[in-house]
């Protein structure tokens, strides 16, 4: 894979990781109000979750990206519609108060298995990855499926790394987003400009 590909999708990765967002707000009311322990223990579930979504996207976009030239254009089509409906989302996102019950003990597996379960019953994150992921590949490139992988294991790792320190610091990050309603829609926006941006280069693509 070059890699102009893999520092443009490292980039996309983060800014889409750090962009507030469901599983962003739960690890940092989680982190803020039961410790950095809890929220560290989540994420490490919800990356791992990533495995099973990733492995659906990768052999999936194979199939498609084998089967014909219209299947392909479809795809994109449906991604870029979806990745501008998130644009949209973003960019109207209110801010909002980080709110979390306070947690009855629980075990590190457990909240290891809650932060699987969270990943895997939220089908949306397939349905972004499906739309995220086949733009930065291509059959030029060697197998698809293996493409796919990678960079599910890179964004996995990204998310592993910028959760764990979000986690560390929620403390401070989750008072200051309590504090600063600008600073919740200034990420929002930006974030609203990067999906855009995806969607487009979604749409140009090929799968040759």
């Amino acid at each position: 894979m070059p890699i102009e590909s893999i520092i443009t999708f490292i980039f996309a990765s983060i800014v889409l990781i750090i962009s507030p967002g469901p599983d962003l707000i739960f690890v940092i009311t989680q982190s803020a109000i039961n410790g950095s322990r809890t929220g560290i223990l989540v994420t490490l579930g919800l990356c791992t979750g990533l495995i099973a979504h990733t492995s659906a996207v990768a052999f999936g976009v194979a199939a498609i990206l084998h089967t014909s030239e219209l299947a392909f254009t479809i795809l994109k089509t449906l991604g870029a519609m979806y990745l501008l409906y998130l644009a949209w989302q973003a960019f109207h996102a209110h801010s909002t108060k980080l709110q979390a019950e306070k947690n009855i003990t629980k075990t590190a597996f457990q909240l290891y298995r809650r932060g699987i379960l969270m990943n895997l019953s939220n089908p949306k994150v397939t349905i972004f990855f499906l739309a995220f992921l086949p733009q930065f590949v291509s059959s030029e490139n060697g197998s698809i499926a293996s493409q796919v992988f990678i960079l599910g294991a890179i964004f996995m790792v990204l998310g592993l790394i910028l959760f764990i320190g979000i986690s560390l610091v929620a403390g401070k990050l989750g008072n200051w987003l309590n504090r600063s309603e600008k600073a919740q829609v200034y990420l929002n926006r930006f974030a609203a400009l990067v999906f855009v941006g995806l969607a487009l280069k979604l749409l140009t693509s090929s799968n040759h």
